[in-house]
């Protein structure tokens, strides 16, 4: 039986290939006990500590905040901020969990039935009682894991887009909200909530220790893709390639764009579009550019190959850094490694290894052209030894 086949607990003994055929994208899904025994992998004190450290990403909102209604404020914070909060209506989430603690990252492990590049990040949010963001939707798959405390969630249906909002506030927060029978929960811990892109829903904390884990997976917007394959193409095309008109008839009017002009520009572009071996090359790099571009840290003095291949000789395995994004593309014969954002051709077996999350040992090596990528990695940020890290601090 393969791992498609087998009931999972975390989806409520539906097989992967049972969700994705009935609910992926389609419709909500509550799972009670999809973690059992569910322990919060960080405390409500180490959330706020992490939202106050220069460089993660962290907002507060309180539904009434000092200067309004939904005031949203963006962190570092400090130890006073979080002194002045009252004690019911207010939030705080955290982006990104799983590139600062190991314990959040592992829970990506369960969902290996999905691509990993199409992960965005594991946001934490923190709440005492009655504390929301408001009823809203969200363009993007996510699930919603009880840490620890009780969250109520309410489900609103499939919404349009152009979904009437509050004005004048800082959050996207519907102006009509109306629970779908039947899509009103009390999350405990270890149970989770499975929500397609454009559901709205509207989830509330019951308790004073409520903690929420929802990992999200990106899905670039049509807008961002063509914007982007537009500005890949364009950095690859010769200037040779432009509109041309050869054997034109004559114009019967001089200030007329007519149809065959129209005609020639659209074969332009179709032509120009039209190479799926450029398609795949941009979509792999978009794909694995990392969410925070700063977490990369490039290796300082840059390693050379006898160097590297001595590090991993003496026992210090490489592992992928925090926040760093990898995946692998056949075209034919031709393989190509991305991480983060960057292509690398290598060889299948290489770009499967290195792509695979596991720790990379001295074996690699054996592959052909492993040293030399391996440096490359290293050098740009992507692969990273733990230990030179703590002997930094």
């Amino acid at each position: 039986m393969s791992q498609r086949d087998e009931p999972l607990t975390l989806l409520g003994d539906l097989t992967p290939a049972e969700f994705m055929a009935e609910y992926w994208q389609q419709k909500p899904l509550l799972i009670r006990g999809a973690f059992p025994d569910m322990l919060s992998p960080l405390d409500p004190d180490e959330l706020a500590g992490l939202a106050c450290e220069e460089g993660i990403e962290a907002r507060l909102v309180e539904e009434h905040g000092p200067d309004g209604p939904w005031q949203v404020s963006h962190g570092p914070f400090d130890d006073a901020t979080f002194e002045h909060l009252p004690e019911e209506k207010w939030s705080l989430l955290v982006q990104a969990v799983d590139h600062y603690v190991p314990s959040v990252a592992a829970l990506m492990d369960e969902f290996d039935f999905l691509p990993c590049w199409r992960l965005d990040d594991i946001m934490i949010s923190y709440a005492p009682p009655g504390g929301s963001v408001g009823p809203h939707i969200d363009q993007y798959d996510v699930f919603l894991l009880q840490a620890s405390g009780q969250r109520r969630w309410q489900l609103g249906g499939k919404t349009a887009d152009d979904a009437a909002i509050i004005p004048g506030i800082d959050l996207r927060i519907l102006k009509d909200f109306e629970v779908e029978a039947g899509s009103d929960w009390v999350l405990e811990p270890g149970d989770m909530l499975y929500l397609p892109p454009g559901w709205a829903h509207h989830g509330v904390s019951q308790t004073d220790d409520c903690m929420t884990i929802s990992v999200g997976f990106r899905a670039p917007s049509a807008d961002e893709a063509v914007t982007s394959y537009a500005d890949y193409l364009g950095e690859q095309l010769l200037p040779s390639q432009r509109y041309s008109d050869a054997a034109m008839a004559p114009a019967d009017d001089a200030s007329e764009i007519d149809d065959a002009a129209l005609e020639r520009m659209r074969q332009l572009i179709l032509e120009t579009l039209d190479n799926p071996t450029q398609l795949s090359q941009w979509f792999g790099r978009v794909m694995t550019q990392p969410k925070y571009v700063d977490q990369l840290v490039p290796h300082d003095p840059p390693l050379s190959v006898p160097e590297l291949v001595a590090a991993l000789q003496g026992d210090s395995p490489l592992y992928h850094a925090p926040g760093s994004r990898l995946a692998w593309r056949a075209d034919g014969d031709t393989v190509t490694l991305f991480a983060d954002g960057d292509g690398y051709p290598c060889s299948r077996e290489l770009a499967q290894r290195l792509a695979d999350p596991a720790p990379i040992h001295e074996d690699v090596l054996s592959l052909a052209g492993a040293d030399a990528l391996l440096t490359q990695l290293v050098n740009v940020g992507s692969l990273y030894w733990p230990q030179e890290e703590d002997d930094d601090e």
